[in-house]
């Protein structure tokens, strides 16, 4: 199936000017990215996204970033699952590294505390021939984690940061490792540098780095001048950046400032999975865009419904999952809050046709007001973290007892 034609309207945009990045004619400045054995056409990976980034929404952006990409656009990872969760065989926690077929490669991201634990959950995931490349997520923000020692505070405890990746590195033999992490827990504890150094001895091939504190969640604005340090820091591997990445001329602006070698997006793609296509266009070269109209926008989100109903097995939890991402498909369009509220509250497939029926299909793509930030914002908070957590870089016996707890009941974040 050809989302271009079948799917949703292609609009060329005006062109840029001469001296843009995605200028048409300017020769090509982008190279594909290389990730330990593995080569993409088009160097932007899908930010892992609790509850979004499924095998359906994969596969949507997948099929857009295909539409101007010589493979699919890119790296799109799994949700974050965890590590104990597989290796005591919880069923729904495979399900989230459940792949289509298209899906090449496949790239899985895992959270873990302990090294042995994420080692022996690789060695798993390969025994099974789940995948083609692991990311290890040291970035979530999520208080239920951090306030055990997990996710975007680990990395402070850097001789345990140290051994986790190295056993995963080791576990995963040729397939690359790569890690994702933020700048620190907050400006006064800043350990990306570290991270980024400690990744390339023990063999990571490549670290993301977004560009914000643990403390400031997704408030504000990335700080991309730590992207480039830390590519300036990092020379051996590759290095990407995520934050704020809104557009293609945002993830174009953002590798021309850090000499990044990727960028990763995420919350701009929440409901605008053809951002991919956009993406993959401007990295070559070309000023085309998709501008989606009303009644492109309602097909996609049909089709990303029947995907939803195929991940799942079942229509009733499909389109129940669809609902989350109604506010985000029609941000900005003329869909009024009595339309989205029922949207929200659809029951079947049949349902859903029914009310998308109502909307006037023929309204054109609004703008601005579809572009710029979504998703979740929030405030800057102190970030929380078992007592005495941050008096030291050292791992005590009382953490060392504690840090499984930080792997309980997560399966994202």
């Amino acid at each position: 199936m050809t989302l271009l034609t079948d799917t949703v309207t292609a609009v060329t945009a005006a062109p840029a000017p001469a001296d843009a990045p995605s200028a048409p004619g300017r020769e090509r400045i982008r190279r594909p990215l290389t990730i330990g054995r593995l080569t993409v056409d088009t160097p932007v990976m899908l930010a892992p996204m609790a509850g979004v980034t499924n095998m359906a929404f994969r596969v949507l952006c997948r099929e857009f970033g295909a539409l101007h990409s010589e493979d699919d656009g890119g790296l799109f990872p799994t949700e974050m699952v965890t590590t104990r969760a597989l290796i005591e065989d919880h069923r729904e926690s495979w399900r989230l590294l459940r792949m289509a077929d298209r899906e090449r490669p496949r790239s899985v991201q895992l959270y873990g505390v302990d090294p042995a634990v994420v080692a022996r959950s690789v060695e798993m995931i390969l025994e099974r021939d789940g995948a083609d490349h692991i990311d290890l997520n040291f970035g979530c923000p999520v208080p239920k984690v951090t306030r055990r020692g997990g996710g975007g505070v680990l990395p402070w405890k850097d001789e345990l940061f140290t051994r986790i990746l190295r056993a995963a590195v080791e576990a995963a033999g040729d397939v690359p490792v790569t890690l994702k992490t933020r700048k620190g827990v907050d400006d006064g504890h800043l350990t990306y540098r570290d991270a980024g150094l400690i990744a390339q001895e023990v063999g990571a091939a490549a670290i993301t780095l977004h560009g914000r504190t643990v403390k400031e969640q997704y408030s504000g604005t990335a700080d991309w001048t730590s992207i480039a340090d830390l590519k300036q820091t990092v020379t051996d591997i590759p290095v990407l950046g995520n934050g704020d990445v809104w557009s293609a001329e945002d993830a174009l602006r953002m590798m021309d400032e850090t000499g990044a070698d990727g960028v990763v997006v995420g919350r701009g793609c929440q409901g605008r999975p053809w951002l991919f296509a956009d993406l993959a266009a401007g990295f070559s070269g070309s000023a085309e865009r998709v501008r989606p109209g009303l009644g492109d926008v309602a097909r996609i989100l049909r089709r990303h419904a029947e995907l939803l109903t195929e991940f799942y097995e079942s229509e009733d939890r499909g389109v129940k999952d669809l609902r989350k991402h109604v506010a985000w498909y029609f941000k900005g369009y003329p869909v009024g809050g009595d339309m989205r509220r029922r949207l929200a509250t659809m029951e079947s497939l049949v349902d859903l046709d029914e009310k998308l029926s109502e909307l006037d299909l023929t309204a054109p793509y609004p703008g601005a007001d579809v572009e710029g930030p979504r998703g979740r914002t929030g405030h800057p908070r102190n970030a929380t973290v078992p007592a005495g957590w941050m008096d030291t870089r050292e791992l005590s016996d009382e953490h060392r007892a504690r840090l499984h707890e930080a792997e309980l009941d997560i399966s994202g974040g």
